[in-house]
């Protein structure tokens, strides 16, 4: 019987196998990778990825990873393909095709639709002389590896290498294009990843909700602003606009002697923190913890009031 050392042995046996087969991986990439990199940047359509089994598995890792980074693409599964789904192939498209033997009888109608219409094909196996090697406009070769399993039989480190290769792939394409973090979050919205993506501008308040006075105005008015706007604080501005101080409970228990004889601009308090409208709410969440505050003012880079952010809508955005 397996003994729990046995199998931390067949973990740690394993994923070094699979380290090894990604550096030699990483040695034996070639030109072939800068021109079917090119060849993607240079189509005018999308990139079809497809594969049989567990290389269609991979696929569609692939093609969502190409998507979200900036590279129009997605899975066509061969069997599909060959009852109806290759129309989902146009001229201008790219295929991306994956067999580890290069020999799935399944992509044969995939295959032959691509060299029908002209549509370029990169194709991704470990055997030199495979059809889909040989009928390759861009050929990319795996090394001769073992797989991970012990008996040969199972797919696991050429999955990892194919994975690896796409990931090359996706980030190749991303670094030519200077894709950013804002532009991943276009297409990832959802989940931790979107959330921490969120810009100010998506979570802050603006317009009438907006609790706001003038320096001149007099406390009984603030008094009510921050009372009606609920965020339990009032920005104080200048003439022109800018933002100039804040007013909050610790200002009012500050200057509780005749207080209602008083304006703004003698109970508040001067140069607040604010943050622009474009700046990750991330980052605004950390300012609010810093500060010990529970919100911003969003301003411009002339000082004057965009919005307010409260530590309560990035909660509810998922950060924090």
């Amino acid at each position: 019987m397996k003994t729990p050392t046995t199998f931390l042995e067949t973990a740690q046996r394993v994923i070094r196998t699979e380290a090894a087969a990604l550096g030699t991986l990483a040695n034996a990439v070639d030109d072939n990778f800068s021109k079917a990199v090119e060849m993607i940047l240079a189509a005018d359509g999308r990139v079809i990825v497809s594969g049989m089994g567990k290389s269609g598995h991979i696929a569609r890792k692939i093609a969502a990873t190409l998507a979200s980074t900036g590279t129009p693409s997605h899975f066509v599964h061969p069997a599909e393909a060959s009852h109806g789904d290759l129309g989902m192939m146009t001229k201008g498209d790219v295929a991306l095709v994956l067999s580890n033997s290069g020999e799935t009888p399944e992509l044969a109608d995939l295959v032959a639709h691509t060299r029908r219409f002209n549509i370029p094909l990169i194709g991704v196996a470990s055997r030199k002389d495979s059809s889909l090697i040989r009928q390759s406009d861009v050929p990319l070769l795996l090394p001769k590896v073992e797989e991970a399993c012990g008996t040969g039989v199972v797919p696991t480190t050429s999955t990892t290498m194919t994975l690896a290769l796409g990931d090359a792939l996706a980030v190749s394409l991303m670094e030519y294009r200077d894709f950013t973090a804002i532009q991943f979050r276009d297409f990832h919205p959802g989940g931790k990843l979107g959330a921490r993506l969120t810009k100010v501008q998506d979570l802050m308040h603006t317009g009438s909700a907006l609790p706001i006075a003038k320096a001149s105005s007099p406390m009984s008015d603030v008094l009510l602003s921050i009372s009606q706007k609920g965020f339990g604080v009032t920005g104080v501005l200048d003439d022109e606009g800018r933002l100039v101080g804040i007013v909050t409970d610790g200002d009012l228990r500050r200057n509780m002697d005749d207080l209602l004889s008083k304006d703004a601009a003698a109970v508040m308090t001067a140069d607040p923190v604010s943050v622009a409208e474009h700046a990750l709410a991330e980052r605004a969440l950390g300012l609010m913890n810093d500060q010990k505050i529970t919100c911003l003012f969003v301003t411009d880079q002339n000082r004057k009031v965009l919005g307010l952010i409260h530590i309560h809508d990035c909660l509810r955005a998922g950060l924090g």
